[in-house]
């Protein structure tokens, strides 16, 4: 009897706080339907907490980081600044030393040099990132 093979776990990593909605989410259905078949994604956006509420904010930074640890890839959207972001992609490469593939629009010179650091690899598109990925994984 064959074994079947457990899907990799991708969390999806990417400005929230202070975008607009349809902002951070339609990188992350783009990415389920690249995904989706191959790979089980966490979006921390599935959650229905809300920014800048005190009863909110340790769960959500909780969550996420349970969800990081439970990833096997964190795909991030390094499309602008993002503390969050940035926090969880140190935490997942430094910490836990997972693969941390980002895509961001910013040529090279202009990436933040933690960003450059702490990433596996960064790729010019989200298209670019799931090839990577599905080559590599």
């Amino acid at each position: 009897m064959a074994e079947s093979k457990k899907n990799r776990v991708i969390y999806l990593c990417g400005p929230i706080m202070d975008c607009e909605p349809a902002e951070s989410a339609t990188w992350r259905e783009r990415a389920q339907e690249l995904f989706s078949r191959r790979f089980t994604l966490l979006d921390p956006m599935r959650r229905n907490f809300k920014d800048r509420e005190v009863d909110s904010a340790n769960e959500i930074v909780s969550f996420d980081l349970q969800d990081i640890a439970d990833a096997d890839i964190v795909l991030v959207n390094y499309s602008k600044a993002s503390i969050g972001t940035a926090m969880e992609v140190f935490h997942a490469s430094y910490n836990l030393g997972k693969f941390v593939i980002a895509f961001s629009p910013f040529e090279f010179q202009h990436c933040n040099p933690w960003m450059v650091r702490f990433c596996t690899k960064i790729l010019a598109d989200l298209e670019s990132a799931a090839s990577y990925i599905e080559e590599h994984f």
